[in-house]
């Protein structure tokens, strides 16, 4: 059964983490939110995405000191996209934060990336993050470097990292959206592709306190492959409808 959302407050934000297996990272991660956001309406909300270890615990032992906190379980591992996907789904907020559940987006970025994209225009759908000074190994620094290039020439979609968890987003504008698997990767593109603009905002990196990853470059790899065709065959199948006027509207 998936969660209903609620009606959406206005002004309120919610923050979505999709986590798996990040028992030793998401009770801090969870109290960096709360201190990046004090004095600002919001709602947290932990997906956990069919976690083995503690962390679903760990989630509901928080719970108690963030009442501000949601948790959304996966019965089935269903990867980070569709993690995503839940927890927008579940937000009561009409603006989504993301950010990885390994605790190195610091969430203490978040919050300009939200005012950046509400002093703009409706026709900016997304204000990612751009790390710098990216704390992770060499061969994964030059894995990136390599498919953000060649995404970026592919698809031109004026993103420099797409890897960044940490984004601000229009809940209507994301929903608008094709979902598939990994398009997490791709939302700049897919905004683009349905009218909207994208801003960006250089943000600051951590390194991985706890656990481990869950992809390596070569899974990435194998999978961006099939991506990239999917995403590019989308964009050649969108026409754009240019300024859309009603004839007598009611009154």
């Amino acid at each position: 059964m998936n969660a209903a959302a609620p009606a959406r407050p206005s002004g309120l934000v919610s923050v979505v983490v999709p986590v798996h297996d990040e028992e030793g990272a998401v009770l801090s991660l969870a109290q960096d939110i709360a201190a990046a956001f004090q004095g600002r309406d919001h709602e947290i909300l932990f997906v956990n995405d069919a976690s083995r270890d503690a962390t679903g615990k760990v989630l509901k032992s928080a719970q108690a000191r963030f009442p501000q906190m949601r948790v959304l379980t996966h019965e089935r591992n269903a990867g980070q996209s569709r993690a995503i996907r839940t927890g927008v789904l579940a937000a009561r907020g009409d603006v989504i934060v993301t950010l990885d559940g390994d605790g190195q987006n610091p969430p203490a970025d978040a919050p300009r990336l939200v005012d950046l994209l509400l002093s703009s225009g409706p026709e900016v759908g997304l204000v990612g993050g751009r790390r710098t000074k990216r704390q992770d190994s060499v061969a994964k620094k030059r894995a990136s470097l390599w498919a953000n290039r060649i995404r970026k020439r592919l698809l031109q979609d004026d993103a420099d990292d797409t890897g960044c968890g940490l984004k601000a987003f229009r809940r209507e504008a994301y929903l608008r959206l094709p979902y598939f698997d990994h398009m997490h990767r791709y939302l700049p593109a897919l905004m683009i592709r349905e009218g909207y603009r994208n801003l960006y905002l250089d943000v600051a990196h951590r390194h991985r306190e706890t656990g481990q990853s869950k992809y390596t470059n070569w899974s990435r790899l194998r999978v961006s492959v099939s991506d990239l065709w999917g995403v590019m065959w989308l964009q050649a199948r969108s026409r754009q409808p240019g300024t859309i006027r009603e004839d007598n509207p009611p009154s």
